[in-house]
Formats: C-alpha cells, structure tokens, sequence
C-alpha cells in the first residue's frame, strides 16, 4: 500500500478473490491500508470479499467503512 501511494497512486484496487480466511491481524491490515490511503487523499477499494471476508466486515461493521465491489470492473468505473 505505501509503495503504491508513494509512487502517486490515487486509486487502489485490493482484490480479495484468493483471501480464504481473515484474522484480527487482517482487518487490521485492511483498516491500516483504509487509513494511510484516506489520508494521503488516495481513494481505496475492495472487490470480490469472500463470503468469509465480507461476514467478518459486516459483524465488525466494517462494510459501511470500506467501498466494495463485486468485480474490478465495476470496482474501476466506480472511480469515475
């Protein structure tokens, strides 16, 4: 993530089609990405969240947080 922004990303895509389980650590990850992207004005995106994933975001409430997508392409032309 901050490679990414360091470069001058202004739109990350993180895709979570191969994610089979998430942890604490995880949503802290993610949380963290969350918050160095929003605050370095770089707009942040998840797309196809397991069911596992999404029901872990949704009981922390999370979901509300985080701009989902089902597939990248609609994730992408959310951008603009």
């Amino acid at each position: 993530m901050h490679q990414a922004i360091d470069s001058g990303a202004k739109n990350v895509l993180i895709n979570l089609r191969e994610v089979t389980t998430i942890d604490s650590s995880g949503v802290g990850e993610l949380v963290s990405a969350y918050t160095t992207a929003t605050n370095r004005g770089t707009r942040l995106k998840l797309v196809n969240l397991p069911e596992k994933v999404s029901d872990i975001l949704t009981i922390t409430q999370l979901i509300t947080v985080f701009d989902t997508y089902d597939s990248e392409e609609d994730a992408i032309a959310a951008y603009q």
